[in-house]
Protein backbone atom coordinates (compact mmCIF):
# COMPACT_ATOMS: atom_id res chain seq x y z
CA UNK A 1 0.00 0.00 0.00
CA UNK A 2 0.73 3.66 -0.83
CA UNK A 3 0.99 6.39 2.05
CA UNK A 4 0.40 9.67 1.25
CA UNK A 5 1.36 13.26 3.02
CA UNK A 6 -0.25 16.25 1.95
CA UNK A 7 0.68 19.91 2.80
CA UNK A 8 0.87 23.07 2.25
CA UNK A 9 -3.03 23.71 2.87
CA UNK A 10 -4.13 26.95 4.93
CA UNK A 11 -6.81 30.14 4.61
CA UNK A 12 -5.36 32.81 2.41
CA UNK A 13 -7.26 36.01 0.77
CA UNK A 14 -8.72 35.72 -2.69
CA UNK A 15 -6.01 36.40 -5.18
CA UNK A 16 -3.41 35.06 -3.24
CA UNK A 17 -1.21 31.85 -3.47
CA UNK A 18 -0.77 28.60 -1.77
CA UNK A 19 1.57 25.61 -2.18
CA UNK A 20 0.68 21.86 -2.11
CA UNK A 21 2.94 19.15 -1.40
CA UNK A 22 2.13 15.46 -1.48
CA UNK A 23 5.00 12.76 -0.94
CA UNK A 24 4.47 8.89 -1.41
CA UNK A 25 5.66 5.86 0.78
CA UNK A 26 5.56 2.66 1.16
CA UNK A 27 5.02 0.46 -1.63
CA UNK A 28 5.36 3.10 -4.68
CA UNK A 29 6.71 0.63 -7.01
CA UNK A 30 4.67 1.07 -10.15
CA UNK A 31 2.96 4.52 -9.74
CA UNK A 32 2.59 5.57 -13.15
CA UNK A 33 0.66 9.19 -11.84
CA UNK A 34 0.07 11.69 -9.23
CA UNK A 35 -2.62 14.27 -8.57
CA UNK A 36 -5.37 16.13 -7.02
CA UNK A 37 -8.82 16.12 -6.88
CA UNK A 38 -10.79 18.34 -4.84
CA UNK A 39 -14.06 18.48 -2.97
CA UNK A 40 -16.22 21.31 -2.08
CA UNK A 41 -19.50 20.99 0.14
CA UNK A 42 -22.43 20.01 -1.38
CA UNK A 43 -20.64 19.32 -4.42
CA UNK A 44 -18.76 15.77 -6.33
CA UNK A 45 -15.08 15.47 -5.94
CA UNK A 46 -13.54 16.89 -9.46
CA UNK A 47 -10.57 16.87 -11.19
CA UNK A 48 -7.85 19.51 -10.34
CA UNK A 49 -4.98 18.48 -12.27
CA UNK A 50 -2.39 14.84 -12.38
CA UNK A 51 0.43 13.97 -14.27
CA UNK A 52 2.03 11.11 -15.72
CA UNK A 53 5.57 9.95 -14.74
CA UNK A 54 6.66 10.60 -18.19
CA UNK A 55 5.50 14.11 -17.36
CA UNK A 56 2.03 14.72 -19.10
CA UNK A 57 -0.17 16.79 -17.41
CA UNK A 58 -3.95 17.15 -17.17
CA UNK A 59 -6.49 20.18 -15.22
CA UNK A 60 -9.88 20.65 -14.64
CA UNK A 61 -11.46 23.35 -16.41
CA UNK A 62 -11.85 26.04 -13.25
CA UNK A 63 -7.73 26.16 -12.49
CA UNK A 64 -6.61 26.32 -16.00
CA UNK A 65 -3.74 29.26 -15.92
CA UNK A 66 -4.20 29.47 -12.39
CA UNK A 67 -2.53 26.29 -10.66
CA UNK A 68 0.53 24.35 -11.98
CA UNK A 69 1.21 20.81 -11.20
CA UNK A 70 4.67 19.30 -11.14
CA UNK A 71 6.66 16.18 -9.85
CA UNK A 72 10.06 14.88 -8.16
CA UNK A 73 10.04 11.47 -9.12
CA UNK A 74 12.91 10.71 -7.23
CA UNK A 75 11.57 11.86 -4.37
CA UNK A 76 8.10 10.65 -5.39
CA UNK A 77 6.53 13.69 -4.60
CA UNK A 78 3.81 15.94 -6.57
CA UNK A 79 3.64 19.65 -6.35
CA UNK A 80 0.30 22.00 -6.90
CA UNK A 81 0.88 25.41 -7.14
CA UNK A 82 -1.83 27.26 -6.75
CA UNK A 83 -2.05 31.45 -7.55
CA UNK A 84 -4.74 33.95 -8.05
CA UNK A 85 -6.47 31.87 -6.04
CA UNK A 86 -11.20 32.42 -5.62
CA UNK A 87 -13.26 31.91 -2.85
CA UNK A 88 -14.87 29.04 -5.33
CA UNK A 89 -11.63 27.02 -4.89
CA UNK A 90 -11.97 26.19 -1.29
CA UNK A 91 -12.42 22.87 -0.95
CA UNK A 92 -10.68 19.84 0.66
CA UNK A 93 -7.83 18.97 -1.54
CA UNK A 94 -6.59 14.82 -1.72
CA UNK A 95 -3.76 13.93 -3.60
CA UNK A 96 -3.72 10.61 -5.38
CA UNK A 97 -1.47 8.11 -7.16
CA UNK A 98 -2.02 5.67 -10.08
CA UNK A 99 -0.52 2.18 -9.00
CA UNK A 100 -1.32 -0.60 -11.08
CA UNK A 101 -4.23 0.72 -12.24
CA UNK A 102 -5.64 1.34 -8.91
CA UNK A 103 -6.09 4.53 -6.77
CA UNK A 104 -4.89 5.28 -3.46
CA UNK A 105 -5.80 8.46 -1.68
CA UNK A 106 -4.78 10.81 1.09
CA UNK A 107 -6.23 11.98 3.79
CA UNK A 108 -7.13 15.44 2.20
CA UNK A 109 -5.83 18.62 3.27
CA UNK A 110 -8.45 22.06 3.53
CA UNK A 111 -8.07 25.06 1.75
CA UNK A 112 -10.14 28.27 2.38
CA UNK A 113 -9.68 30.96 0.20
CA UNK A 114 -11.46 34.24 1.86
CA UNK A 115 -13.06 37.03 -0.23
Amino acid sequence: QVQLEESGGGLVQAGGSLRLSCVASGSIFGINAMGWYRQAPGKQRELVADITRGGSTNYGDPVKGRFTISSDNAKNTVYLQMNSLKPEDTAVYYCNVLRWGVRDWGQGTQVTVSS
